[in-house]
């Protein structure tokens, strides 16, 4: 017998798996159990055909391949590579316990023996770290994803022959490293926030909604700058951490969304699904279970044009995401957890013809028209977005007026500084703070809270709809570098929560 270690995917993370090989003296066959899909099950026709490329002979014996967990289905060609030096150490080919021990293996093999590159690397190299594995072999085009793994060692390979050399001594791999591409790369910048012509209370709505974390919803009638608002918020956010940028990669690498070579980025991903997406496309799901957009955008912006035209299952699925930041799939045989924590900023025009209480314009559409396309987005979800902005109509004068408004990096510098207050604190960002912590961390004075009170009496907002207005107003706060929060954040914070208000 053999048995060495390698790691599959459930959903985007890692799940360490032991490849046991057995060797028997009766009729020619193999049999691979342990609940492998149909690429794992076609794998033994390429490990035949690697092992031959490489000068060595298949086993013409019993082969018994076990794949534990027994209850965990396999999924993907990353197994080819452990099961065929399974096979080999079961045969003798100079392969002892010693040789493999504490070392992993990932990657697909070609019928002539070359690596391929398989998606998930970097979550698989992660998983195998955590049962205490060493040491793992990757393809080399899956180096430059798995290089940047702590407390484990990555070697790249081309070949099963140089797998096989390294393990008997003979020629050491190298260490995987990023992909060397002449200069360091640059990130190339946004669109920048100084290129939108007025709107000024939806460009404070957009700084505040950076500089907190906050969801946020553009109202207005079509082609008054929602979605060229909203595209400019990832220039004004800050560089994600180590730890939230692996999380990210991994994600993206697991769905296959990283080219060749691609490396770990500190930017927040961008993801803007069209509004005919699914339920599976939007959360998550399918079998084998892949992400779904809100993963995707994990650590980063979602952002969801013509809210009102998707799927009104799709955006009731939607509420308890925002509020637990976790997706999770249950199906017959298979329950996972996705990861979705993600800053939602939605577009939507006010009624279907785009024009309802806009003064200029008259309004097409009828009360059952109107009632019906209200009714798309409930209650229950808009309580849950923070800042409600209405955009109105930009006159001639502005669009002709050269753009006198800050740029993005002038803004980016404020949001900086704000999420430095809020990091000082322990906080990643306002959004996230808990409820048990708003008292104390919003500290907000007397005055502040005997406005927000006559404001709840009057406009009838929810528990929900307070706490999130605290939050609002903490971040609004911190961009003016005040240490309390004082009557004049929490009326802004009203303010945009409630439109123009």
């Amino acid at each position: 017998m053999a048995h060495v270690w390698t790691a599959s995917l459930l959903g985007v993370h890692g799940v360490p798996v032991e490849v046991e090989v057995r060797l028997s003296s009766q009729l020619p066959r193999v049999d691979v159990v342990g609940l492998p899909e149909a690429a794992v099950r076609e794998s033994t026709s390429r490990i035949r055909g690697a092992i031959a490329a490489t000068g060595l002979s298949f086993p013409d014996r019993r082969v018994t391949v076990n794949l534990a967990p027994a209850e965990l289905r396999k999924q993907g060609a990353g197994l080819d590579l452990p099961i065929a030096i399974a096979i080999l150490a079961a045969v003798g080919e100079g392969l002892d316990d010693e040789a493999l021990t504490g070392r992993g293996f990932l990657g697909e093999l070609a019928l002539d023996g070359r690596l391929r590159a398989t998606r998930g690397s970097l979550a698989a190299v992660l998983a195998l770290r955590d049962v205490g594995v060493r040491e793992v072999i990757v393809p080399a085009t899956n180096a430059s994803f798995s290089w940047s793994a702590a407390d484990i060692r990555v070697l790249q390979a081309e070949s099963l022959s140089q797998v096989l050399a390294h393990l008997a001594g003979h020629e050491a791999l190298p260490n995987a490293c990023p992909a060397i591409t002449g200069e360091a790369p640059s990130e190339p910048e946004g669109p920048c926030l100084s290129d939108v012509r007025g709107q000024p209370l939806a460009k404070r709505a957009l700084e505040v909604a950076a500089a907190g974390g906050h969801g946020l919803l553009l109202t207005g009638p079509p082609g008054t700058g929602k979605t060229l608002l909203a595209r400019r918020l990832p220039g004004l956010l800050p560089p994600l951490d180590e730890q939230a940028s692996l999380e990210a990669f991994c994600i993206l690498d697991a769905s296959g969304l990283k080219g060749r070579n691609a490396a770990v980025s500190e930017r927040p991903p961008f993801r803007a699904p069209h509004h005919t997406a699914s339920a599976a496309g939007l959360l998550g799901g399918g079998s084998p279970v892949r992400a779904g957009e809100v993963s995707l955008a994990h650590h980063g912006v979602l952002f969801l044009d013509e809210l009102p035209e998707f799927d009104r299952r799709c955006l009731e699925s939607l509420r308890e995401v925002l509020e637990q930041g976790v997706v999770r799939i249950a199906r017959a045989n298979t329950r996972c957890e996705l990861p979705a924590r993600f800053q939602l900023i939605a577009a939507a025009n006010p009624c279907p013809c785009g024009y309802y209480g806009t003064p200029d314009h008259d309004c097409r559409c009828d009360d059952a028209t109107l009632g019906r396309y209200r009714r798309k987005l409930s209650g229950p979800l808009l309580d849950r977005i923070d800042l409600n902005v209405r955009v109105g109509p930009v006159s001639w004068e502005a669009m002709q007026t050269p753009s006198a408004g800050e740029s993005s990096s002038v803004v980016r510098e404020r949001v900086l500084r704000a999420r430095q207050r809020q990091r000082e604190r322990g906080l990643a960002c306002n959004a996230a703070i808990e409820d048990r912590q708003i008292d104390a961390l919003v500290d907000a004075d007397a005055e502040a809270i005997t406005l927000l009170g006559r404001a709840v009496c009057r406009m009838q907002l929810s528990a929900r709809a307070v706490r999130r207005v605290l939050r609002v107003a903490r971040t609004i706060a911190d961009l003016a570098d005040q240490s309390r929060t004082d009557r004049t954040a929490i009326a802004e914070a009203l303010q945009l929560r409630l439109g123009e208000a």
